[in-house]
């Protein structure tokens, strides 16, 4: 596949990225203890293996992709999407590191999810050639679902805070915006 010099390059970083991911999930795999955990991230690699294989077939075939990045569901599982059930558990950074727990290697996971889902968010704005730009949606949209998955496994530990905002800040907000009044929504 023929592709701009730009979009090679973007690819290029995003490849090395899934690299990095994968080879972070497979260790992470192998010594987390949370059974719900290693089980998010077994349900999870197989999407990165194949988000990878599709940006090498970009990378290396002429023909470019022989198939397309699934999009996961995004599955709600808290109670309440303002507050915690759990208590929030302090945390410091550990200087002497023997192994990651697992509040460690979510935390590794989430970030490199978001980070991931705005690099591909950040590509595909740039991308010129419209199958490869259609890839990079799905691979956010991907980045994006589970990163709520482990989102959603921190605040159930207390690893991640979830409070509502105040209600003066409701207020304050709710009312500085008026609708746009006469317009029908777009079908």
């Amino acid at each position: 596949m023929q592709l701009a010099a730009h979009e090679a390059q973007d690819l290029n970083e995003l490849t090395l990225s899934c690299v990095n991911s994968i080879t972070n999930m497979a260790l992470f795999i192998g010594q987390v203890q949370d059974p719900d955990l290693k089980a998010l991230l077994q349900k999870h690699l197989p999407f990165h293996i194949q988000d990878y294989n599709i940006k090498v077939e970009f990378l290396s075939k002429a023909e470019g992709a022989t198939s397309q990045l699934p999009i996961p569901d995004l599955t709600p599982i808290l109670q309440s999407f303002t507050q915690s059930q759990a208590s929030p558990v302090p945390v410091q950074p550990r200087t002497a590191v023997p192994q990651f727990d697992d509040r460690e290697m979510a935390t590794a996971y989430l970030l490199t999810l978001k980070r991931a889902g705005r690099e591909y968010a950040w590509a595909a704005m740039e991308m010129s050639h419209p199958e490869v730009r259609n890839f990079l949606e799905h691979a956010f949209c991907m980045s994006s679902h589970h990163a709520y998955d482990v989102w959603q496994w921190m605040v159930q530990k207390g690893f991640y805070p979830l409070e509502p905002a105040p209600m003066t800040t409701m207020s304050t907000l709710g009312t500085m915006y008026q609708k746009v009044e006469g317009t029908a929504p777009i079908q």
